[in-house]
């Protein structure tokens, strides 16, 4: 425990500096002929909500320094035996079960299967999809050794949702398990990951859980493509600097993570916390709470970031991944209530923190903004501090520190692939350098738009509005100019009140506001534009991602098997399954 704490003081001591000097430039650039309320309040912002950027960059830039080693081993098969969970909700059972298919024959080839059973645990409120679920579980039935270890339930009522439908079959059939790969609905795992996955549990009997970091796959808009990059090409790095401060107390993002089903069982079972949703009820950041648990337990949660093999699905355009960072938004805050807990790991109670603050920080952000056009259109404010400093600084000089501190671990870990390879997977340093630029240019200008839904977000949470678990669309990529504008309409609202009040009032001050208020004015072209599928996605230009230049043997894999389902399509009746689907659909 020595290096984490000694990784995590280490980070907590330059975020800390380093703000408190931004808060200093900050302070001396505003305070010239004297200070105000406003600057004070301006200063204190830039502090709360600096530090968590720079933390963020801190912990990256760690990750560049920490070696890399990718390796799953001989494909040997397990002692234990695993539950591989896969939970639905309305989503599309060709997609979903093309996936398990694909898993399943990577098991198969490897000669283990007899060590992994699926489950397909579906929460499916939609009737005529339940029924294709039930047809398409029929379908793939006819996989290899697909009888006895595939099995299928539907729930009438989703209580507790993703998370109660896993309590629920644990309480039922867990017992028959040693572990538990739990994955998403557009999970896709290699079976040598899933393999590997297992023999570490069996080789740390103190090992509750582990978790993977998933690439996403499948991209195929502009948006979903720079997603697909950033989480290919930047997150390990991060996850890496991330995995060094949490040592045995790490994350679990929900999917993609095996557990001990004893562990599991014994520490996570979730309250439904007293009151009424937003901040009552069943908790929705389910992931986070149970590896607080499992550390609070005892267990080791480890993060292993070179752990190959793990893909997901990512949202192609704003719109839809507004709607998933709704969810996010109020079950992050939930959390809460939860920071007191007795018996957590400080480390738990601080990521606790950190997640809040990751939604809290657009909300002061916007503050921030607001309060500096204040302050420009009224210069007359009473001073209580007059003739405070007398500087040289300019305002340029606090806007290239927040551009180190947002560029730096890119560019770092841009740096480091010219030298270990990274950078040819993707295509060459050229490619790399390109992407990256683009990664900035995309999120840069979709950040005032992302700003505001998250702020509007929070806002409902504290004014007790409960968002629900919205089902997900998945594949949906192109957004029309009207449904883009019906859904930003406010946005843009705001944004041209508000560069219009600048450049009456304080027209001096537009300079620094336009930044941010232009790309909201243009939010709908940008989130029409985004979503936009892009030409040539089997040899992109831009973006290109290590999955598509030599894709690994799963993702060709349930590719063919979609292709095929979907050509096949199904002449039976949805409402007549057959009595081998009937006998092999768990209780």
């Amino acid at each position: 425990m020595l290096v984490p704490a000694f990784f995590r003081l280490a980070t907590l001591s330059i975020a800390a500096t380093l703000t408190a000097l931004g808060a200093h430039v900050f302070l001396r650039l505003t305070g010239e002929g004297g200070l105000t309320i406003v600057d004070l309040l301006r200063t204190g912002l830039v502090a709360f909500s600096g530090f968590w950027l720079v933390w963020g960059s801190a912990a990256a830039i760690l990750g560049v320094f920490r070696p890399v080693r990718i390796q799953t081993g001989e494909a040997t098969a397990p002692n234990g035996m695993t539950a591989i969970l896969v939970p639905v909700y309305n989503e599309d059972p060709i997609a979903t079960f093309s996936r398990i298919a694909a898993m399943n024959r990577s098991l198969v080839d490897l000669g283990i299967s007899g060590k992994f059973h699926f489950v397909i645990l579906s929460d499916t409120q939609v009737m005529e999809t339940a029924a294709q679920e039930a047809v398409w579980f029929n379908t793939l039935l006819d996989e290899p050794d697909a009888i006895g270890r595939i099995f299928y339930r539907r729930r009438e009522r989703n209580i507790g949702r993703k998370a109660g439908n896993i309590e629920d079959f644990i309480a039922r059939s867990g017992g028959a398990y040693d572990y538990a790969l739990i994955l998403d609905a557009d999970s896709l795992m290699e079976g040598k990951t899933i393999a590997a996955m297992a023999r570490r549990m069996d080789g740390d009997d103190q090992l509750g859980l582990l978790q993977t970091v998933p690439h996403v796959i499948h991209a195929r808009t502009t948006f979903g493509r720079s997603l697909q990059f950033a989480s290919t090409y930047l997150s390990p790095t991060f996850a890496r600097g991330a995995a060094l401060m949490a040592g045995r107390e790490g994350p679990y993002w929900g999917h993609n993570a095996m557990v001990r089903m004893r562990a599991f069982a014994s520490c996570c079972g979730l309250p439904v916390l007293s009151g009424k949703p937003p901040f009552g009820g069943h908790i929705l950041s389910h992931d986070y709470v149970e590896a607080a648990l499992l550390s609070r337990g005892g267990w080791k949660v480890n993060l292993d970031p070179s752990m190959p093999g793990s893909y997901e699905e990512g949202p192609e355009n704003l719109i839809e991944y507004a709607k998933r960072d709704r969810r996010w938004c109020q079950g992050n805050l939930q959390h809460a209530r939860l920071v007191g807990a007795p018996g957590l790991k400080i480390w738990s109670r601080f990521t606790f923190i950190q997640g809040i603050m990751a939604y809290m920080a657009s909300p002061l952000w916007l503050l921030l903004l607001i309060a500096s056009v204040v302050a420009a259109m009224y210069p007359d404010m009473p001073i209580f501090m007059p003739g405070f400093m007398n500087i040289n600084f300019s305002a340029w000089t606090l806007i290239v520190a927040v551009a180190i501190v947002l560029l730096l671990p890119k560019f770092a870990i841009l740096t480091r692939g010219m030298f270990d390879g990274h950078n040819r997977r993707f295509g060459g340093t050229i490619r790399s350098f390109a992407s990256v630029l683009g990664e900035i240019l995309v999120s840069t200008l979709l950040a005032p738009t992302l700003l505001l839904l998250q702020t509007r977000s929070v806002l409902q949470v504290l004014l007790g509005l409960d968002g629900g678990w919205p089902a997900t669309t998945r594949g949906q990529n192109w957004v029309d100019l009207k449904t883009a504008f019906q859904a930003s309409w406010w946005i843009v609202t705001i944004a041209v009140l508000t560069l219009g009040g600048v450049l009456i009032f304080a027209p001096t001050s537009a300079i620094w506001v336009a930044p941010a208020m232009v790309p909201a004015i243009l939010a709908p072209f940008l989130i029409s534009l985004t979503s936009r599928p892009t030409e040539n996605p089997g040899t992109p230009l831009l973006f290109a991602s290590d999955s598509e230049l030599a894709p690994p043997s799963i993702v060709s894999t349930q590719r063919a098997i979609f292709a095929a389902w979907t050509n096949k399509g199904t002449t039976q009746d949805a409402g007549l399954v057959s009595l081998r689907t009937a006998q092999h659909v768990t209780a």
